[in-house]
């Protein structure tokens, strides 16, 4: 076991030893390899994209309940968000990117090698868009921009994964299992008013040895340092396509973009003048449910933050004294809390159903939509409203309040950047 978690990830298990990881993620990983383990050393060189299967409709009934195997992922990321992003996002909001050990203790968790097949490097059985909402739920109760940079490389697995030939498998998805965290990201949104992620503005001409880009990407997460970005091109007649652009590509040029939430997640203008790619570097993604994936990612990431205000409020509420009593006693602030229990439960039953149709293969385009639409509205409502009932505290950056309500604001607006 041990053997194998060090070849997934390349780091020494003594690592989640000093977090007190090692023991629940050496038995999720234990049980996401099981068939994988026996053919780790089986396979040569590809002759055909690996794609792990969704997880099978065992059966019609609705049940969203999580996997054990399920539980044991979220126990762990509950417990990295809460010792390790939960402290550093202040400072990392204030600097507007990731610290770097941040970034490497995520990439210890090997997040990524659980998407990637096990000839890869990796150790994924089945790809499980459920597992992924699951992942970025929790990693979200610590800091929503921390939890954006940690998933925007992932996203580029998970595209590599669902829709990359065997030759740009082999070429890109081992490095994202090396020792070390790749800075890379999904680019979609783009800067006009009305943007469309199904007919980007951004296009791809041939000019004989391959494609020429042309464009401007919003609001991309890790963008100065990204080694990698899938952009999303228009060829004209023929619809969208995924392009992969490697960092240093003459005609590439990246600019900083601090917004007013998502500023830990480092997001960048990129800016493509006549970038020239081969025909190996094109990704035939399909491009609908790319999209779908991506907002039912941003749509976990605003269940955990949403929970995350929950969490912070009650206790909050119940030990402010006002007129002698706390003011979880007065009607109006223990209706406002109720009703944001009430929401966030329809936010999260949204968000899981449409990832469990995914999960099974199923069409979810509709599930996605209607889950985004109440997460953006609902989810800056329960922002607004946790930064109500904390009263002054809640304008200052002592409670991190504040802080969460200008990152929920971003799931309305955001396109693209991750993928369950």
């Amino acid at each position: 076991m041990s053997d194998l978690f060090i070849r997934a990830t390349r780091r020494p298990l003594a690592v989640l030893d000093r977090v007190g990881l090692r023991a629940p993620f050496l038995r999720v990983v234990e049980a996401t390899t099981r068939a994988g383990f026996r053919a780790a050393n089986s396979v040569g060189k590809l002759t055909a994209p690996l794609r792990p299967p969704r997880q099978p409709g065992a059966s019609d009934g609705f049940d969203l309940t999580p996997t054990e195997d399920q539980e044991l992922i979220r126990d762990t990321v509950r417990k990295l968000a809460a010792d390790v992003i939960r402290p550093a996002a202040l400072a990392a909001d204030d600097a507007c990117a990731p610290p770097a050990d941040v970034l490497a203790r995520g990439h210890e968790l090997a997040l990524a090698a659980l998407s990637i097949p096990d000839a890869l490097g990796g150790v994924a059985e089945q790809r499980s868009p459920l597992t992924s909402v699951l992942v970025a739920e929790e990693l979200a109760r610590g800091d929503l921009s921390l939890a954006a940079a940690l998933l925007a490389p992932i996203a580029v697995v998970n595209a590599l994964v669902d829709w990359g030939s065997a030759s740009q498998q082999e070429r890109w998805l081992p490095r994202f299992v090396d020792d070390r965290f790749v800075p890379a990201a999904l680019a979609l949104l783009e800067p006009q008013p009305g943007f469309d992620p199904m007919q980007p503005r951004c296009g791809a001409v041939r000019d004989g040895r391959g494609w020429r880009l042309h464009g401007d990407k919003a609001l991309v997460p890790l963008a100065r340092d990204a080694e990698l970005l899938l952009v999303s091109a228009t060829i004209l007649g023929r619809g969208p396509r995924l392009f992969v652009v490697e960092r240093g590509a003459p005609g590439l040029t990246i600019e900083p973009e601090p917004a007013m939430g998502l500023r830990a997640a480092q997001t960048g203008r990129v800016h493509l003048r006549d970038i020239h790619v081969t025909d190996d570097a094109v990704i035939e993604a399909d491009h609908a449910a790319l999209v779908d994936g991506a907002r039912l990612m941003w749509c976990a990431l605003a269940v955990g933050t949403a929970q995350a205000v929950l969490d912070h409020v009650i206790p909050y509420c119940n030990s402010r004294i006002a007129f002698g009593e706390p003011v979880s006693h007065r009607q109006a602030v223990a209706f406002s809390i109720a009703n944001t229990l009430i929401e966030l439960d329809g936010m999260r039953l949204l968000t899981w159903r449409a990832a469990a149709l995914a999960e099974r293969d199923a069409p979810f385009a509709r599930e996605a939509a209607l889950a985004q639409r109440q997460c953006a509205s609902r989810g800056m409502q329960i922002g607004a409203d946790g930064i109500q009932l904390l009263g002054g505290h809640g304008f200052v950056k002592e409670h991190p309040v504040e802080r969460w309500y200008r990152d929920l604001r971003a799931i309305a607006l955001m396109e693209g950047a991750l993928l369950a």
